[in-house]
C-alpha cells in the first residue's frame, strides 16, 4: 500500500524533533512538504516548502499540525474544509470556542482526525490501561512536574508561558486518567497554572483521581507518574522506553485509509478542552 502523503504545518522545535522525522521515516507515511510562518525554518526540514498553505493542501491527502493551539484551530478548520485528514496536536485549540469550531469543521466535512496524545500510543501505556480494566478501579493519582517554562527551554514558547501547565501537559494527564478510570464527569481545580495546579477529577461510575501539574520546578525532577488502585489490585505506568511516534504514524495512516474511526479524534480533543476550560475558570488569576 502506498504511504499516506502528509503535509506538515509548522517547523518549530517539536516539528523538528518529532513530527518531521516521524512522517518522513515511513513506511506508512510520506512527508510531502511543509508550510510554516518562518520559511527559513521550514527549509531546514529538507522537503518542499510551500509559500501558501493552500499549495501544501494540493500535494497531500492529510495534514499534520505542529503550531500554537490558536493557529491549529484556524488552519485545522481550513484543512478539514479542503477535505484533508488531520493529525492534531494537543490541546485542540487555545480556547473552548476555537476547539468547538475545529471539531465542528471536522464533523461537517467528514474527514478523519487523530490527536497526538503521545502517551496513549506507548506499549507500556496500553499494558497499564489493560491492567486498569482488570482491577475494578476506584481511584488514582498522577503527577507531571518539569521546568519547561524556565530559562531557555525549547518549549518555553509564548502560549505556554501565558497559559502554563494545565493547557500544555493537562491534556496528557487528564486523557490518561480518563482512559484508566472512566470518562471524567467533573473537575475541581486549585492553584495557578503558571506555578502549581492541583486537579480533583470525578469519573463516571464513581471513581475519583488527583493530578498535580507544574512546569516551573527546578532541580533534579522525577519522571511523570500514574498509578491506579482498584478493588482487586493496582496498576502503575512503567517508564516508557519504546518510541510511541512510530505507532502514531502507523495508526494515523490506518485512520486515513479507513476514513476515520480513531478513538482519539477531534471530538475527543474537544471533550478534553471542555474539562480544561472548566478547570481554568476555577484557578486563581
Amino acid at each position: 500500500m502506498e504511504p499516506v502523503a502528509v503535509g506538515l504545518i509548522g517547523a518549530g522545535p517539536w516539528a523538528r524533533m518529532a513530527h518531521a522525522p516521524m512522517l518522513a521515516k515511513g513506511p506508512h507515511t510520506r512527508l510531502a512538504g511543509v508550510w510554516a510562518r518562518r520559511p527559513e525554518a521550514a527549509a531546514e526540514l529538507g522537503v518542499p516548502v510551500f509559500a501558501r498553505v493552500e499549495e501544501l493542501f494540493d500535494v497531500c491527502e492529510a495534514v499534520a499540525f505542529c503550531v500554537p493551539p490558536a493557529v491549529q484551530a484556524e488552519l485545522g478548520a481550513r484543512a478539514a474544509r479542503a477535505g484533508k485528514a488531520l493529525l492534531l496536536e494537543k490541546p485542540l485549540a487555545d480556547s473552548l470556542e476555537g476547539a468547538r469550531r475545529l471539531a465542528d469543521a471536522v464533523a461537517e466535512s467528514g474527514v478523519a482526525s487523530q490527536m497526538v496524545l503521545t502517551l496513549r500510543y506507548a506499549v507500556q501505556t496500553r499494558a497499564f490501561l489493560a491492567r486498569c480494566g482488570e482491577i475494578q478501579p476506584f481511584g488514582g493519582h498522577a503527577a507531571n512536574i518539569s521546568g519547561a517554562l524556565l530559562g531557555d527551554h525549547p518549549f518555553a514558547t509564548p502560549w505556554r508561558l501565558k497559559r502554563g501547565a494545565l493547557l500544555d501537559v493537562g491534556p496528557h494527564v487528564i486523557d490518561l486518567l480518563d482512559a484508566a478510570l472512566g470518562p471524567v464527569t467533573g473537575v475541581r481545580a486549585h492553584g495557578n497554572s503558571l506555578g502549581w495546579t492541583g486537579l480533583l477529577l470525578e469519573h463516571e461510575g464513581g471513581a475519583v483521581s488527583e493530578a498535580s501539574l507544574c512546569m516551573a520546578a527546578v532541580g533534579d525532577l522525577p519522571p511523570a507518574t500514574f498509578a491506579v488502585y482498584g478493588r482487586t489490585g493496582n496498576a502503575v505506568l512503567l517508564p516508557i522506553d519504546d518510541d510511541p511516534l512510530e505507532m502514531i504514524a502507523e495508526e494515523f495512516a490506518a485512520t486515513v485509509r479507513n476514513g476515520g474511526g480513531h478513538p482519539l479524534d477531534a471530538a475527543h480533543g474537544l471533550r478534553l478542552q471542555q474539562i480544561i476550560a472548566e478547570a481554568e475558570a476555577q484557578l486563581a488569576p
